[in-house]
């Protein structure tokens, strides 16, 4: 069974107020759970990372730390910065930022085969939605599907 996970994470100003949006689907897309919250203040980059952090940590308490080991996790995300880090293509420059790639890491550990993938900003706006609707803003990217 794959379980296939949206994550955005975003702030308004650089750091400044920041939420994340995470939505949880089997491979088929129906939907298992979707969670939206603040995080406090944070930059984009970071934001993005908490994202993830939260995602992989809710997956392992629904479905439990034994079935997790046997999981194939695919983590989809706007954030071609977060995603070539964590699949090595980038380097880690920022103290703040490594110390979220190290939780993520661990985090990863937990499960039989998490893969991360850049997906384009349209594919992922419903946790963009997310994320605006926990900052307490209507505000959704412009031009998306369905708005």
């Amino acid at each position: 069974m794959k379980t296939i996970i949206y994550c955005d994470g975003g702030s308004r100003g650089n750091p400044g107020p920041a939420a994340i949006g995470v939505i949880l689907t089997d491979e088929k897309g129906k939907m298992i759970k979707e969670y939206a919250e603040k995080i406090g203040r944070a930059t984009n980059n970071e934001a993005e990372y908490e994202s993830l952090i939260f995602a992989l940590q809710k997956a392992k308490l629904l479905f439990g730390g034994k079935k997790a080991k046997t999981m194939e996790i695919e983590i989809r995300t706007d954030s071609e910065f977060v995603v070539k880090q964590l699949n090595g293509k980038y380097k880690i420059l920022d103290r703040k930022i490594e110390q979220l790639f190290l939780k993520t890491w661990n985090l990863k550990i937990d499960f039989g085969d998490v893969k991360f993938i850049h997906i384009p900003r349209e594919k992922n706006w419903e946790a963009d939605r997310l994320v605006n609707g926990a900052l307490g803003s209507k505000r959704i990217s412009e031009g998306l599907p369905g708005i």
